[in-house]
């Protein structure tokens, strides 16, 4: 019994070292944080239609991805080496989004999953670009904002955009970059909705 069961498990290490899962994971996942953030232990109340629901954005594909595109030209995008989010970059930005707009308006946002109880106002749109310029050496966020209101047939639409320099293409400089975009472009936005 002993003799047959070897050659049998010498076979499966050998075909265990030709197997793989997936590519090796970078050292280290990028995410965004918000510079203006709710304090621990804050209520806030709205009554109906006063809240504010924000969407995840649509994308183009470039970023229906975990990976950083770096625009290198005006028809050639590559990707920054070693450099992926813990998520997508849409629902990445809808978080921080929400943050912001929660922390510098005072006005309770929910989640999109909590759509059915009172949307409120509803902030959408396009998350168009959310990577580096390669030739600007710039990181670069340009989101188009909807904005829904209560009551109203019409829609409100603005572009916001936020370029940051970056030093170099790698992954811990253009996260720090993109990061600061990010807020920049949510700053901007809780501005426009207003308090």
């Amino acid at each position: 019994m002993k003799i047959k069961l070897l050659p049998a498990l010498a076979a499966a290490f050998a075909l265990a070292g030709c197997i793989s899962f997936g590519a090796e994971p970078p050292a280290s996942l990028l995410t965004l944080s918000a510079d203006a953030t709710i304090g621990a232990g804050t209520s806030r109340t709205v009554g109906p239609g006063q809240a504010i629901t924000v969407l995840p954005p649509r994308v183009p594909a470039a970023l229906a991805t975990n990976r950083v595109p770096v625009q290198a030209d005006g028809t050639n995008i590559a990707y920054v080496k070693d450099a992926q989010w813990v998520d997508q970059p849409n629902r990445l930005f809808r978080a921080l989004l929400s943050e912001t707009i929660a922390a510098k308006t005072g006005r309770v946002v929910m989640d999109f999953r909590q759509f059915s109880f009172d949307p409120g106002v509803r902030i959408g749109g396009e998350l168009l670009n959310f990577g580096v310029d390669g030739e600007a050496m710039e990181a670069i966020v340009t989101y188009d904002a909807t904005r829904t209101v209560p009551g109203s047939d019409g829609i409100e639409k603005q572009r916001f955009e936020a370029r940051i320099p970056v030093t170099e293409v790698k992954a811990g400089p253009v996260g720090v970059a993109l990061n600061a975009a990010a807020n920049k472009v949510a700053a901007d936005v809780a501005a426009w909705i207003g308090g």
